[in-house]
């Protein structure tokens, strides 16, 4: 298996080379050369394995001979070990079409466990094997940022700088990450949105020689190896419910469409998946985009659900690249035109194949109290704000005789001010995560200053390198 860059001026890479490098040096995205394709009996063998044996044979013809196949198998092993359920990614019927997948029961309480889980040990193996260190530097809307610090934490080859929107996240979101005393760690609360945060750290990774000098590597999910370990659970919830010998349906709430970008490469792969619905709240660039062709962006505003507080999905672009026939240099044209002028003009073919397949659906703050509510009422089912607009939007589109998923992204505890406005139920945190509010919290807040950001990122290779060199 090879991988090309969405822009087109970068050389191939083997899945190891994509791992380590995150984004390529044309500041495209890696995507794979060309698809695997698994027919009826290939899915069938998968129904029943346990999850992690799953995701290592759904993830194979993705790393290809990078790593060996046994050795992948254990790291799914291990990776998976520790969830707080046996299933893993369990469902849960919450009307009479209508299922929750629910991906939080890793340590951080939210669906990012998914593939973070997986990478720390995939970066642990390729870098020991290499004799390598990197310093991984990410952004994140809330939860990708917990779930990297707790995969990377203590890890003897990484370093991990993790920006977050200053006073843009939960608390439990902020404490989740800002608790983690590990000395390769470090927090940076960046004075602006979610997009500003993404925006430098692609700007990091465009300074070629900071980026050579620090070694960087991502853990965002513009890292493809992020997206390929999100594929096998939309793989396990179809077989669950009949695939392939069934269609399903799947609705996601989504910002930086990643997370609905995995269940596309699940059907690109062969898996008979009908429709996919992209959940949007107020801050809502993409469903705009699929009901009117209205890629533009607009200020982003902080909500309920602040995980999809986004107006620049970065996944958006390697489904750009598909939806253009893999041309890489007018995909690279429509993303400058995109970042010049704050809207994209997407071909009307493109468009057209897009919402061939997808559908978009909005709900602002009101409406998701208003959904919480009803879920709790009708079902018993207590849904975070992120995954009750997945709900509501699975439900919208449902069609008879197709199952709908609804992705289930975050334990609702992680947003108990919501959780209580809506059903006067404040959710309690897991036995893990029970003093997490007396926890002592370092991070530091930072302008949006690639230098001033530069200088942080230095700082924790460079006290790093000290300590290893005195041991």
């Amino acid at each position: 298996m090879r991988y090309i860059s969405t822009r087109g001026g970068a050389a191939p890479r083997d899945f190891t080379e994509v791992l380590l490098a995150g984004l390529a040096e044309d500041g495209g995205l890696f995507v794979p050369e060309s698809w695997p394709h698994f027919v009826a009996a290939d899915w069938r063998a998968l129904r029943g394995l346990p999850y992690a044996e799953l995701a290592a044979r759904v993830m194979r013809p993705f790393v290809g001979d990078s790593i060996p196949f046994a050795t992948l198998q254990a790291l799914c092993r291990d990776a998976y070990a520790g969830f707080g359920h046996a299933a893993v990614a369990p469902l849960v019927q919450v009307d009479s079409n209508l299922w929750a997948q629910e991906l939080f029961h890793g340590p951080t309480l939210a669906f990012k466990d998914m593939a973070m889980q997986l990478l720390g040990r995939l970066f642990d193996h390729v870098l020991t094997e290499q004799g390598k260190r990197v310093t991984i530097v990410g952004a994140t809307s809330g939860d990708t940022g917990s779930a990297a610090i707790e995969a990377c934490a203590g890890r003897e080859r990484v370093n991990i700088v993790i920006l977050h929107p200053h006073n843009r996240t939960s608390e439990v979101q902020r404490r989740q990450m800002t608790t983690v005393l590990a000395p390769n760690v470090s927090n940076v609360a960046l004075e602006g949105t979610f997009d500003d945060c993404q925006d430098m750290v692609k700007a990091l990774f465009a300074d070629a020689p900071f980026r050579t000098e620090m070694q960087l590597s991502a853990v965002n999910s513009i890292n493809w190896a992020r997206v390929a370990a999100q594929i096998p659970y939309y793989v396990a919830s179809a077989l669950a419910l009949g695939a392939p010998d069934r269609e399903v349906s799947f609705a996601v709430p989504t910002g930086n469409f990643g997370n609905v970008l995995a269940a596309w490469a699940a059907r690109r792969m062969g898996l008979p998946i009908k429709t996919l619905v992209i959940g949007s709240n107020r801050n809502n660039i993409l469903s705009r985009f699929l009901s009117t062709n209205d890629m533009s962006m607009v200020p982003v505003e902080p909500s309920l659900s602040p995980s999809m507080d986004i107006q620049v999905s970065s996944n958006f672009e390697r489904l750009l690249f598909e939806l253009l026939e893999h041309d890489g240099a007018a995909t690279a044209a429509l993303m400058a035109r995109f970042r010049a002028e704050g809207r994209m003009p997407v071909p009307d073919v493109a468009w057209t194949r897009a919402t061939s397949l997808f559908r978009g659906f909005t709900l602002d703050d009101p409406g998701t109290l208003t959904e919480i509510a009803r879920l709790h009422r009708e079902s018993g089912y207590l849904a975070d704000p992120h995954s009750s607009i997945g709900l509501a939007a699975g439900r919208h589109f449902s069609e008879p005789g197709v199952p709908m998923v609804a992705m289930a992204t975050a334990h609702p505890a992680k947003f108990p001010d919501a959780m209580e406005q809506a059903t006067g139920q404040r959710p309690p945190l897991p036995p893990r995560l029970a003093d997490l509010y007396d926890r002592p919290e370092s991070f530091s807040i930072c302008p949006p200053d690639i230098a001033a950001v530069q200088a942080k990122v230095r700082a924790l290779a460079f006290r790093n390198i000290a300590q290893r060199n005195a041991r």
